[in-house]
C-alpha cells in the first residue's frame, strides 16, 4: 500500500512541475522581448508545443484528485456516505486508468522519435529470392507512408533486371516517423515457394532493414576536404535520361570510408543533395553508438548479419501468417501487412517496449 502511495505521489510530483512549466511558456513567449528573439521564440514555442498533451494529463490527473479528496471526506455522512463511496470507487479506478497514462508519458523520451527516417534493406541470405523479397519490403515501407500521410523517396536505387534489390534506401518524413519504425531494425526472414521454383519447395530467404534517424544540418558538420565526390552515368530503370547524363553521384567519406549514392533524381545537384542527406544520417548514427554503448550493441544484435537464424519477424506465405518473434506476435493476414498495413504490429512492440521500460524505471534500472 505504501508503495502504491509512494507512486501516485511521484507522479503527483512530476505532472505539478509540468504544469507550472507550461503555464511559465505560455507567460514568456507573449513577452516583447522573446518575440524579438526569433530563435529563442522558436525554441520556447516548440517546447511548449511538446508540453500541451502533458499537460492535458496533468491538469486532468489533479483534478481526478481533487475529486477523491471531496469523496472521501462525504463518506462518514448518514446521507451521502453511501454514494460517496461507489464515487469514490469509480474515481479511483479513473485515476488508476490515469495514472497508468502518465507513467507512459512520462517515460524519457528518445530525443530521435520525432525525427525523420532512413530505412535501409539490404538483400540477405537467399540469392535472388532475397532480393526479390527485399524489393517487397521497400514496398511494405512505403505503403506504410502513405497510409500515415507521410511522404517517401526512394534515395538510393539497388534494383536490378529481375525486380530484385541489393541494396535500396528510403527517406521517409513526416510526424514521429522514427518513433514508429525504429522496431523495424533486424533481420526479416522469408518462407515461399520462389517463382523459379519448379518443384514447389519452400525456400528461406532473408533482407536486413536498418532504420536511422535523419541527421539535421546543425547536428554534423561535414569537412568538404574528407569527402570524394564521383559522377556517373545512372543505370537501371529510367528511360533514355539515364543514358544521356552523368546524373548519378557517388560521395565518399574517406575518413570513415561510409559510400553514398543516389541516381534516382534527374539532376546531379539533386543526386548531389539526397546523397549528402543520406551521409550526414550515417555519420550522425555512428556518432549516436559511440556516445550510447547500449544502444550500439542493440542495434548490432537486430541487424545482424543477415543470417536466417537472426531473424526478429518471419513471413510465411504458405500459412499466410507473419510473427514478429521478439513479442511472440503471430498474424493470419500477410496480403495485408506486405500492403503497409503494419500498424497492429508496431503497436505491439511499442506497448511491449514501454512495459519493459515502466519495470526497469520501478526496479531503479533507469
Amino acid at each position: 500500500m505504501q508503495e502504491n502511495f509512494n507512486e501516485t505521489e511521484r507522479i503527483a510530483r512530476q505532472l505539478e512541475a509540468i504544469e507550472a512549466r507550461y503555464e511559465e511558456l505560455s507567460i514568456r513567449v507573449m513577452q516583447p522581448e522573446v518575440i524579438a528573439d526569433g530563435a529563442l521564440f522558436a525554441r520556447l514555442m516548440r517546447e511548449h508545443s511538446e508540453l500541451s498533451e502533458l499537460n492535458d494529463l496533468a491538469v486532468g490527473y489533479r483534478r481526478l484528485r481533487g475529486e477523491i479528496d471531496g469523496a472521501r471526506e462525504m463518506l462518514d455522512d448518514p446521507e451521502l456516505g453511501e454514494m460517496a463511496a461507489e464515487e469514490l470507487r469509480q474515481l479511483e479506478s479513473q485515476l488508476a486508468e490515469k495514472a497508468q497514462e502518465a507513467r507512459l508519458a512520462l517515460l524519457p523520451r528518445d530525443p530521435d522519435d520525432r525525427k525523420n527516417a532512413l530505412v535501409e534493406v539490404r538483400a540477405g541470405a537467399g540469392g535472388d529470392e532475397a532480393g526479390l523479397f527485399g524489393a517487397q519490403l521497400v514496398r511494405m515501407y512505403a505503403r506504410y507512408a502513405e497510409r500515415r500521410g507521410w511522404k517517401a523517396e526512394l534515395v538510393e536505387d539497388g534494383s536490378n533486371e529481375i525486380g530484385g534489390i541489393k541494396e535500396s534506401t528510403l527517406l521517409i518524413q513526416g510526424a514521429d516517423v522514427f518513433r514508429r519504425l525504429k522496431f523495424e531494425s533486424g533481420v526479416h526472414r522469408v518462407q515461399r515457394v520462389p517463382v523459379t521454383e519448379s518443384s514447389g519447395r519452400i525456400h528461406t530467404s532473408t533482407a536486413t532493414v536498418a532504420v536511422l534517424p535523419e541527421a539535421e544540418d546543425v547536428e554534423i558538420e561535414i569537412n568538404p576536404a574528407d569527402l570524394r565526390i564521383d559522377t556517373y552515368r545512372a543505370s537501371g530503370a529510367g528511360g533514355q535520361h539515364v543514358n544521356r547524363t552523368d546524373s548519378a553521384v557517388r560521395i565518399t567519406h574517406i575518413p570513415t570510408g561510409l559510400v553514398v549514392t543516389s541516381q534516382d533524381q534527374r539532376s546531379q545537384i539533386q543526386n548531389r543533395e539526397r546523397a549528402m542527406r543520406v551521409l550526414k544520417s550515417r555519420l550522425y548514427e555512428l556518432e549516436r553508438e559511440r556516445q550510447d554503448s547500449d544502444y550500439a550493441s542493440r542495434r548490432r544484435l537486430q541487424v545482424g548479419t543477415g543470417d536466417r537464424s537472426e531473424r526478429i519477424r518471419t513471413y510465411n506465405f504458405p500459412q499466410g501468417r507473419v510473427t514478429d518473434h521478439r513479442i511472440g506476435l503471430t498474424l493470419y493476414k500477410i496480403n495485408e501487412i506486405m500492403d503497409g498495413d503494419l500498424d497492429e504490429i508496431i503497436d505491439a512492440l511499442t506497448l511491449a517496449e514501454q512495459t519493459a521500460r515502466i519495470e526497469r524505471q520501478s526496479a531503479g534500472e533507469v
